[in-house]
């Protein structure tokens, strides 16, 4: 039986279709989750999905950090359920305070879409374990509010104990501090990256397949095989 990972719709959510048919292509089952809905129904990870959940309203991510769904999510996530948030989905885990930071403007006021190469720093997460240290990754981003920040020494803290999932290289597209892409929590299970990884999973539809393994990860996880 393959492991069924529940994709989030809120108000406002683009991407989710998207990442329910990279779950799939990877060989999980996508099962729907409903914001209003605080009930999991038994899936074995959640993604939170890119988009504009509750139009942005307030902050990135600060209504939706109440939506019943993520009721349930909070809890899981802290008792070790795998949640990977892509986008604005990142940024509903720092205002729920699953991960450190906040994603903000970015630093030259624009919204920048394009093709972004992301360095993959740690393997020992959730969803990065198909992936090798320092391989780097081409995967869209798309984002006005992509500038990750936090204060110096959460800097230092996520950098000495390895929970910088991802960098930018190639040029920083949004300022984001130390050209960070991604994070996640101390036991790995919580992972925010603001690139797209399911908007790259095959030849024909993204500029290469570099994103699947985001959702492989989680499979190879949830199975138990070392990684």
């Amino acid at each position: 039986m393959s492991a069924r990972i529940g994709v989030v719709t809120f108000p406002g959510s683009l991407d989710d279709g998207d990442a329910a048919r990279a779950i799939r292509l990877a060989g999980g089952e996508a099962v729907r989750l409903w914001h209003g809905d605080a009930e999991l129904h038994g899936v074995d990870a959640v993604v939170l999905p890119g988009g504009f959940s509750y139009g942005d309203y307030l902050r990135c991510g600060a209504i939706a950090r109440f939506a019943p769904v993520m009721e349930a999510i909070v809890p899981a996530a802290h008792a070790g359920l795998p949640v990977l948030g892509i986008c604005n989905g990142f940024q509903i885990l720092c205002e729920a305070h699953l991960l450190p930071g906040a994603l903000t403007r970015n630093q030259h006021l624009h919204f920048r879409n394009r093709d972004q190469l992301v360095r993959i720093e740690t393997t020992g997460t959730a969803f990065t374990n198909t992936y090798s240290i320092k391989q780097e990754v081409l995967i869209p981003l798309k984002s006005g509010e992509g500038c990750y920040v936090a204060d110096e020494r959460t800097l230092d803290e996520l950098a000495a104990t390895g929970r910088v999932v991802a960098r930018y290289v190639g040029g920083n597209p949004n300022g984001s501090l130390r050209d960070i892409a991604g994070v996640a929590n101390a036991a790995g299970n919580v992972v925010g990256l603001m690139p797209h990884p399911e908007h790259a999973v095959e030849e024909l539809t993204g500029p290469s397949r570099d994103g699947l393994g985001f959702f492989t990860s989680v499979l190879k996880y949830l199975a138990g095989v070392p990684a």
